[in-house]
């Protein structure tokens, strides 16, 4: 696998200099309940990076409800954790993987090529046996320098273009519901985007909560083609990035992501949605 690695290897990285863990545990509705949690228990040497306050900006009336931060910023942060352009660095959550994939993607997003996820959620690490510790790490920082790749990442005027264009394929991240348009509990207006197809962020996991393998993920995105683009959302740009993680994983080259997403999209009241 690419971009993804197991609980035995990680284990027997825990120790190495160069390598560093990330927790990125969060849940929406309960903010600090991800950092609560890191402080009881993690994987040891793990960090903590959260997702609105280190991985976002404050919201606006437009770019969603978790704008990217300034990058700059971020990456003094990665500095802070002893993180530079050497350094291996593997992200986890407890969510299936919707945090750590958007700290994945940022990573990525900043031309840091060595940055994995663990294929499945902490408390599975945890059932398993392996060690945690309540133990706040502390690191020499470093100097990391981030390298944009603007073509990892898509604006609310390219998505608006590919409406019109047959060689664009839009990916909708969120569950039936929302994508229907019968019901939006958290964004407040259901529907899609016009021309999107549905995949499901869960659907790249198996009944346990852990990254389905190559093949299965291949099979999972059959009806989509690498040789046109293809353009990921979600409701704010998080499990959106879960979808282009699973992409990468079964061999398409580059799924961009639409940060903004759905909550992006509907601040304007002139840009269509469909429903049904």
């Amino acid at each position: 696998m690419r971009y993804l690695v197991t609980p035995s290897w990680l284990l027997h990285q825990l120790n190495t200099e160069n390598v560093r863990v990330v927790d990125c545990r969060f849940q929406l509705g309960a903010p600090d309940q991800g950092q609560k949690e890191y402080r009881q228990a993690h994987i040891p040497g793990a960090v903590y990076f959260d997702l609105e306050k280190d991985m976002s900006q404050p919201v606006d009336t437009h770019g969603g409800r978790h704008p990217l931060p300034d990058m700059e910023e971020f990456a003094s942060k990665l500095s802070d954790a002893g993180i530079d352009q050497e350094t291996t660095v593997v992200a986890y959550d407890d969510q299936g993987g919707a945090m750590a994939a958007r700290f994945w993607w940022m990573l990525m997003y900043l031309g840091h090529e060595k940055t994995f996820v663990l294929d499945r959620p902490f408390s599975q690490w945890k059932q398993s046996e392996f060690p945690v510790d309540p133990h706040v790490p502390s690191f020499e920082s470093r100097s990391f320098v981030p390298q944009v790749e603007p073509n990892r990442i898509v604006h609310l005027e390219e998505v608006k273009l590919a409406l019109q264009e047959d060689g664009v394929q839009l990916i909708d991240g969120r569950d039936e519901e929302r994508y229907l348009g019968k019901k939006d509990n958290v964004d407040g207006v259901a529907g899609h985007i016009p021309g999107a197809e549905q995949y499901f962020w869960k659907d790249v996991l198996d009944e346990k909560g852990v990254w389905k393998d190559k093949e299965a993920l291949k099979h999972h995105f059959k009806d989509l083609d690498d040789d046109k683009k293809i353009f990921s959302y979600c409701g704010s740009g998080v499990t959106a990035c879960v979808n282009v993680l699973a992409l990468k994983e079964a061999g398409y080259e580059n799924p961009k992501l639409y940060v903004g997403s759905w909550s992006d999209w509907i601040s304007y009241d002139d840009l269509p949605i469909n429903r049904g």
